[in-house]
């Protein structure tokens, strides 16, 4: 266990591998195959400070090798994910990244703030909550989800800044593949008091329908996952990782163990796994159990021996 095990900003995870933001839900329809406590941690769906509808018409597109996604942070707001959630999630024995979005600076920190009050009502004396907080400064397929701030480091920075003051549980930052230079976006979040950061999200994409002679989505555009983006997500993760000190969360088109390891010999500290849920619900399972099979295979005792390797 120690040799597979990793740490994020304080908080132990028993193993590597943990559910994308978005792909697992809370995690309550995932627990019907298999225990949860066997994950690393789970991020939670995106929340923002209100409930949100999400974007109308077409959400999801098969594509070659992947997907494309307009859901638009469809969910029931902070309160509602304190009242409802949290507490189911915290029973399931992994860590939990809550995982935040906005569409203001104001939203963003209130949102904090809540989670935060939340976290220490159920804090007991003496232990820590394996709760970190994940801040999504990069939602493409959402009008006002992120996107305006993940691009240009200057205009995240404020937001980090004044989501780390306003709580003190572990932080980690959500990056966009279409940051104008990512290595700087990171080494800024590190500067502001970042614990970690997680990369990438979805890659901005689009279909469109001959037919109708028309974009399939009505946001026009969408955003790409799935095993298509795992050459794009691994070189980004390689870069950031050798940019910064602080521990680097992959995620983009993993669907193995043997991917989860090229991420972690790219640099990564942990993963995310995604689109792969969709395809195999058992698929963080497998994924964390295959880690484990490779190791002893291939006689490496912890993967701190080969994390970065390359």
């Amino acid at each position: 266990m120690s040799g597979i095990a990793c740490n994020i900003g304080g908080v132990t995870l028993r193993n590597p591998v943990m559910m994308a933001s978005g792909t697992f839900g809370y995690g309550r329809e995932y627990a019907a195959y298999y225990p949860l406590s066997l994950l690393g941690g789970i991020a939670t769906k995106g929340l923002t400070l209100h409930p949100r509808a999400g974007n109308p018409g077409v959400r999801v597109w098969e594509t070659a090798s992947g997907m494309l996604n307009s859901v638009g942070l469809e969910n029931p707001g902070v309160d509602a994910f304190i009242s409802r959630e949290l507490d189911w999630m915290l029973a399931q024995d992994t860590a939990v990244l809550i995982n935040l979005g906005g569409g203001s600076l104001e939203e963003y920190v209130e949102g904090a703030a809540r989670i935060d009050a939340a976290c220490r009502e159920r804090t007991k004396a003496g232990s820590k909550l394996p709760v970190l907080l994940e801040l999504n400064i990069s939602c493409p397929n959402v009008k006002e989800g992120g996107m305006a701030f993940g691009i240009e480091t200057a205009t995240a920075r404020s937001v980090v800044r004044a989501v780390r003051e306003a709580t003190g549980l572990p932080l980690v930052v959500k990056l966009s593949p279409n940051a104008r230079d990512i290595a700087e976006m990171a080494r800024m979040c590190e500067a502001e008091g970042a614990d970690a950061v997680s990369l990438i999200n979805t890659v901005l994409a689009m279909k469109i329908d001959i037919r109708a002679r028309r974009s399939v989505f009505r946001q026009t555009y969408a955003g790409l996952s799935g095993p298509a983006i795992k050459p794009i997500a691994l070189r980004i993760v390689h870069q950031t990782a050798k940019a910064v000190g602080i521990p680097v969360i992959g995620m983009g088109g993993i669907a193995s163990a043997e991917d989860a390891i090229e991420f972690v010999m790219a640099g990564a500290e942990a993963v995310q796994v995604g689109t792969w849920n969709f395809v195999q619900p058992s698929a963080g399972a497998e994924i964390a159990a295959g880690i484990t099979d490779w190791m002893r295979s291939q006689g490496v005792a912890s993967l701190g021996d080969i994390r970065g390797i390359v």
